[in-house]
């Protein structure tokens, strides 16, 4: 009796792939200064598409058979969220302000990383010790606020902070970075959303690898400024002026604690990638993406977002004359946390549906309403 053939799965994360999500997930991207990052990535996808360029602001782009007219872009975003320093008291304490939607509730005795005029500085979120946060006029206990929380580096002056080359302005992030936890699991920050920078690179890598000849041009798209209102996607997608648009990015895994599935649906990590109905994706398109999922036995897990999807999603499909624009996501844990969580399975699972979109639309695939 003949052995059953079992077939190979079409896509897994090799080594390769693996080294270069760590070394991603590990390089600072902040909100504005994403250009480290960006290098990262460039560097990694260039061998897999004909020709690469940058816009004025950072965000990256590789392109897939450029001459054709018809155009197609997948997308995510490059920038983490941050802090600024604002302010440098006479003792050398440094005290911040937001750049994005950074959880101050999270910061205290964090080690950072300051990126000054001379290199990155090493500091800490200073904080108090539990003994000592009790006064007797006030017998409640502080909570951490961006006006309250400060860094120490070591400097015991403000000039002893400024020869170190800190300034204000200068860009804060977290040290912390990517690491693995049992049965699959992923840890790091700024998952959101250089994983969607790691997936739309990898869906590249398989195009090139399965010499998939496409009938338009393919865009790989890496946004820049995406934290604080989507403007690296509302910039490049008014300069490639695409037909169609996929973007991917981060969503909640609504199984833990705190979290209301009521508001935010019911979406876990380890289940599938996330398809989304609301405004600004097109029905359409996100039928044509659903129907690939299940032809491909895929697993896929859906959330309704109301007025805004809050992802690049939104700046494609409203821009120009109107992008057809579908969005998938991927569960994630902790979102704007250092140890934002995700699963092996629902990157791979991701990247295989995006990919399997990118090579059954074509020019000619139906996208009208009416």
């Amino acid at each position: 009796m003949a052995k059953k053939q079992v077939k190979k799965a079409l896509y897994r994360i090799n080594d390769a792939s693996l080294n270069f999500l760590k070394s991603y997930i590990n390089t600072p991207s902040p909100v504005g200064f994403e250009s480290s990052g960006q290098k990262v990535w460039l560097n990694n996808i260039k061998q897999f598409v004909d020709t690469t360029f940058v816009d004025p602001y950072g965000t990256a782009v590789g392109v897939i058979n450029p001459d054709a007219a018809f155009k197609v872009v997948i997308e995510a975003h490059a920038d983490e969220i941050s802090w600024f320093v604002n302010y440098i008291n006479d003792q050398g304490l440094i005290y911040l302000k937001r750049n994005g939607g950074v959880d101050h509730q999270i910061a205290p005795a964090m080690r950072v990383l300051i990126h000054g005029k001379k290199g990155v500085v090493k500091a800490v979120f200073g904080w108090p010790a539990i003994h000592t946060r009790h006064s007797g006029s006030d017998p409640k206990e502080p909570h951490p606020k961006p006006e309250n929380l400060f860094l120490d580096c070591g400097a015991r002056s403000k000039k002893e902070v400024e020869a170190l080359g800190i300034h204000i302005g200068a860009v804060v992030t977290y040290q912390d970075g990517f690491d693995e936890l049992s049965n699959n699991y992923f840890i790091g920050r700024a998952f959101d959303n250089r994983i969607g920078g790691f997936m739309i690179a990898e869906v590249a890598r398989m195009i090139h690898q399965h010499k998939n000849k496409l009938p338009y041009s393919l865009y790989v798209v890496n946004a820049v400024q995406e934290e604080i209102g989507l403007r690296g996607a509302e910039m490049i997608a008014r300069r490639i002026k695409p037909n169609v648009a996929i973007v991917t990015d981060v969503t909640h895994d609504t199984t833990t604690p705190m979290i209301n599935k009521l508001v935010e649906g019911d979406v876990s990590c380890g289940k599938g990638p996330v398809l989304s109905y609301a405004p600004a994706v097109h029905n359409k398109l996100l039928s044509f993406v659903g129907d690939i999922a299940e032809k491909e036995k895929l697993p896929v897990q859906w959330r309704s977002l109301s007025r805004s999807t809050g992802t690049d999603t939104d700046s494609f499909a409203y821009a120009n004359d109107g992008c057809p624009s579908v969005l998938i996501s991927i569960p994630l844990r902790y979102m704007h946390t250092t140890v934002e969580m995700l699963h092996r399975d629902d990157i791979e699972n991701t990247i295989r549906l995006m990919y399997e979109a990118v090579i059954k639309i074509t020019p000619t695939t139906n996208l009208n309403y009416l």
